[in-house]
């Protein structure tokens, strides 16, 4: 058992120097504090979002599709049933800080989508 320790022990040591390792290429990527990963579309593209967008209207409004899509005992993280186009343009729009009437203009396009 001993044996088998140290061994296991080698092999992990060894992944955090070698970038080319299996370990790292199959490792996802941290998620800092503030933000969660939501994965969107058929595609399941994941994005990591920031916590401060969760209780934007337009987020209400994907939350709200997402429960009535997958439900609220998702397994294996958020799921936002949205074209990932349009989730990217809601994105880029919140980090910006755009206006209210571009945000609705997304919210109707995310209505007609679905």
């Amino acid at each position: 058992m001993k044996k088998l320790i140290r061994r296991l022990s080698r092999v992990a040591d060894s992944s955090q120097h070698d970038s080319e390792s299996i370990w790292n290429k199959k490792r996802i990527p941290a998620v800092p504090e503030g933000h969660l990963p939501v994965y969107v579309g058929e595609e399941m593209e994941r994005f990591v979002v920031s916590a401060e967008f969760l209780n934007h209207p337009i987020f209400c409004e994907l939350l709200k599709r997402s429960a009535a899509e997958y439900g609220y005992q998702q397994r294996g993280g958020l799921r936002i049933p949205c074209q990932v186009y349009i989730f990217e343009r809601v994105l880029e729009t919140l980090r910006i800080g755009g206006c209210e009437l571009q945000l609705r203009e997304m919210l109707d396009s995310i209505s007609d989508e679905l």
